[in-house]
């Protein structure tokens, strides 16, 4: 017996420390329990179960024996190696037959956790196979220093297990949500988070471009990935991904919260610009005055996270034209043409032209990317010629707002792990901003692309066949 009250009251303080419900640590300690009688008092071949009465601290034990018929067992060969000890209750065929589920493999026999059919129905008449018998055991509370040692590791093995499952839960509910942690180290260009139970990773390449980041500054981080590694859970982070300005839009404008305004789609070249198309679902409601916010605060707001990166509010449009005007903002629209193949050409004013292209013309190509179409931007006073950086191509890895919401984290496999992206600079001008750090780092610089197949550059998650097609046309004519 023990101090009933001192016992929960260790129990409810390590719940609370640990985030693990009471239960799962009173589980814990039973199956320790168990673990401990097993090594002084049964043989290491026994089944056994203990229990901790709440009302009164008094421990049982039991002897389990799990149900088979001949049909389930094999013949033991001469000289076959007995079965090891192990440290779970049933070992997994024993789960099976206890599931109902068709055992493949038979199992060998061992009186010490088996009990044959015909044996089981004199003990209990509804027996069936895969059925636990149980066999009442003198209680024991003494236990030696070998047995307390193997309950202490049985312990923290399974409050490891519990707290794992516990914080996978907890940041599984949080995907796809905005989090906030303090930078704790750098290393190789990966940045390594405290977010309070738990380390996230915020790879190279799910960084903002020439931002700078600096240990123990408190950052907000755009929840990419929750992944279960055999050390644990892999919490992967990104200030890159569009979802990351959409989300902080909605914790500025509760309009977007509440539903009353959507962001329909987004184009984004992180460090750079983004264009935002949003829409009001109620009558009345002016979208894109409210992510401006009065005199600009709500919009300054988000630009004082992201640093230098512009933002345009741009209103959505059904019409394809207009949305194409629209997109093309802060430039000023004459007309515009529809042409054959989701192509779309565009007729701006002269003193327009080079304020639509923009620099390096980014405000076309995030306008194609908003838009989906291939945009042709001409001027007014010279209608046939082509404008040099005046076409911009909605890429194929560059989807639409509701799309982008699929990861594209490559399966790391352990942090530590991930290779070192290369330092040669990959500064072709024709590819967006998005596929350049998608070949980077996957390792790929401009000498390793001059041998390049279209089959292995279309195994990088977000580079699609014509994307590959066009970097091979690229670097290899």
């Amino acid at each position: 017996m023990f101090d009933l009250k001192e016992f929960f009251s260790a129990i409810n303080e390590i719940a609370e420390e640990k985030g693990i419900s009471q239960d799962k640590i009173l589980e814990a300690i039973e199956q320790a329990i168990a673990a401990a009688y097993k090594k002084e008092y049964a043989n290491k071949n026994n089944i056994i179960r203990a229990k901790i009465d709440p009302e009164t601290g008094e421990m049982k034990f039991w002897q389990i024996k799990i149900v088979v018929d001949p049909s389930m067992l094999k013949e033991e060969e001469e000289g076959e190696v007995m079965e090891k000890e192990e440290t779970s209750q049933l070992t997994a065929t024993e789960k099976q037959i206890q599931q109902g589920e068709e055992v493949a493999k038979k199992i060998r026999f061992n009186p010490e956790r088996h009990i044959m059919l015909d044996e089981a129905i004199k003990i209990k008449p509804e027996a069936k196979p895969g059925d636990e018998i149980i066999f009442p055991l003198e209680a024991h509370e003494e236990f030696g220093r070998i047995a307390a040692q193997t309950a202490k590791q049985v312990i923290l093995q399974k409050l490891r297990e519990a707290e794992k499952e516990a914080v996978l839960e907890e940041f599984k509910n949080k995907e796809g949500e905005i989090v906030s942690g303090i930078i704790q180290r750098i290393e190789n260009r990966n940045i390594y988070i405290n977010l309070g139970r738990v380390d996230g990773v915020m790879f190279y390449n799910e960084s903002i471009p020439n931002e700078r980041y600096r240990i123990g500054e408190r950052m907000k981080f755009y929840l990419l990935a929750v992944q279960d590694t055999g050390r644990g859970p892999m919490i992967v982070l990104s200030r890159s991904h569009p979802k990351f300005v959409s989300k902080l839009f909605e914790l500025e404008v509760p309009e977007i919260a509440s539903g009353v305004v959507k962001i329909m789609a987004i184009a984004r070249e992180p460090g750079f610009r983004s264009k935002v198309a949003v829409a009001s679902t109620v009558e009345g409601v002016d979208p894109i005055g409210s992510c401006v916010g009065q005199k600009g605060t709500r919009i300054m707001a988000v630009l004082n996270e992201l640093g230098q990166e512009k933002i345009d509010i741009i209103k959505w449009s059904d019409n394809p034209e207009e949305f194409v005007a629209q997109a093309l903002s802060p430039a000023k629209v004459s007309r515009v043409e529809m042409m054959p193949r989701r192509e779309v050409r565009v007729f701006v004013p002269d003193d327009q032209l080079s304020l639509a292209i923009g620099k390096g013309g980014q405000n076309v190509r995030l306008a194609a990317k908003l838009t989906g179409w291939k945009i042709d931007v001409r001027s007014e006073s010279a209608p046939e010629a082509k404008v040099e950086g005046g076409v911009a191509e909605a890429l194929e890895e560059s989807e639409n707002f509701e799309e982008e919401n699929q990861s594209q984290v490559t399966d790391h496999a352990s942090a530590e792990t991930t290779e070192t992206i290369d330092e040669q600079p990959l500064t072709n001008k024709q590819l967006s901003e998005k596929t350049r750090e998608l070949l980077k780092s996957n390792g790929y610089d401009e000498e390793r692309l001059k041998s390049a197949t279209k089959e292995e550059l279309m195994q990088i998650k977000g580079i699609g066949e014509k994307t590959a097609e066009k970097i091979i046309q690229i670097f290899q004519q």
